[in-house]
């Protein structure tokens, strides 16, 4: 039998600072106090994504990988990363801030983690109002003003801050310190990797008077201390008309507008495409069918499927990912 459009079963996951606005892209638990992230796609060790549809339901994505190799994930994909999955594809929601982090690059990861490394980007969804987020350093930041900072808990002073609206845009390359802030929602591509180090966390503690983990000497070789003057973006997407948001040696993502069909052709990607459904609802027709996406869903197209017609059932608004 045929690949076909898959979906997975999300992977929730409480945090100390997680709310209820992913209630409004479908996701709800009856046990968890609340839903910090919704793992989307996973091939995370422990946390492997396993298929709601079709035939293959009930397979994990890494047994998927395994069997249908670069039918699946593309002949390149499959060269580069063999079995592993290489990207984790989640929604987030901070009722409070994140701690103030870093990720170590691949070089460092494997060493250390025996890990990729986590380069990702995030795409902002309505939030409230006020809210912000920290992306890099304000200018002139060395070594030892933020070891100043660090120890006087006053980090937040050196860092960049920047307001979130709907259609932000931030990439965070692997090496620069970071935090989502309380009050944003957010769409985040990254590389298949879950080691973070753990800079700054507003002293917070766990319900049983816990402060979490830093990792205040690891990080110190993974930052980069540099500026980066444009660290938000904000494009302009025309209606059915694919429009980047980022790219890296790890992904691509477009923001694609919906308000009449659009063929999309990927025979000369030679990789799977993540369809992240934002607003409205799709139909997704193939050779041998159609799947439909509503709002919150998330869609993996094996790399078989070269072509595809996408049809909105309304105005939509939909994130695409391949390698």
């Amino acid at each position: 039998m045929t690949l076909y459009p898959l979906k997975f079963s999300p992977i929730y996951k409480t945090r100390i600072w997680g709310g209820h606005k992913l209630e409004q892209f479908g996701k709800h638990s009856d046990t968890l106090p609340n839903i910090g992230e919704s793992w989307e796609l996973s091939g995370v060790p422990g946390d492997e994504s396993v298929v709601s549809n079709g035939f293959l339901a009930g397979n994990s994505l890494p047994e998927l990988v395994e069997i249908y190799m670069d039918e699946l994930v593309g002949k390149k994909v499959f060269e580069a990363y063999g079995e592993t999955f290489p990207l984790l594809i989640k929604l987030i929601d901070a009722n409070d801030d994140l701690s103030i982090q870093v990720h170590p690059n691949d070089d460092l990861a494997a060493e250390r983690h025996n890990s990729f490394g986590k380069t990702e980007m995030w795409y902002a969804l309505p939030g409230a109002e006020d809210a912000t987020l920290i992306s890099g350093f304000v200018p002139n930041v060395d070594k030892n003003l933020y070891l100043k900072h660090l120890a006087e808990g006053t980090l937040e002073q050196v860092m960049d801050k920047h307001p979130v609206e709907k259609g932000d845009v931030f990439f965070i390359p692997a090496g620069r310190v970071h935090t989502i802030g309380r009050g944003c929602l957010v769409a985040e591509i990254q590389q298949t990797s879950d080691v973070t180090y753990r800079l700054f966390d507003f002293n917070r503690v766990d319900d049983k008077g816990n402060a979490r983990e830093l990792h205040t000497e690891q990080a110190l070789d993974a930052i980069d201390f540099a500026y980066v003057k444009d660290a938000k973006k904000h494009p302009v997407a025309k209606e059915n008309v694919p429009c980047e948001l980022a790219s890296c040696n790890y992904f691509t993502t477009n923001l694609i507008k919906l308000t009449d069909k659009l063929d999309r052709d990927y025979y000369h990607l030679d990789s799977f495409v993540i369809y992240l459904c934002t607003e409205g609802s799709v139909e997704i027709k193939y050779d041998g069918g159609r799947e439909t996406m509503v709002k919150g869903e998330t869609v993996l197209l094996p790399a078989s499927l070269s072509s595809v017609t996408l049809v909105p059932q309304r105005s939509s608004e939909i994130l695409e990912v391949y390698v």
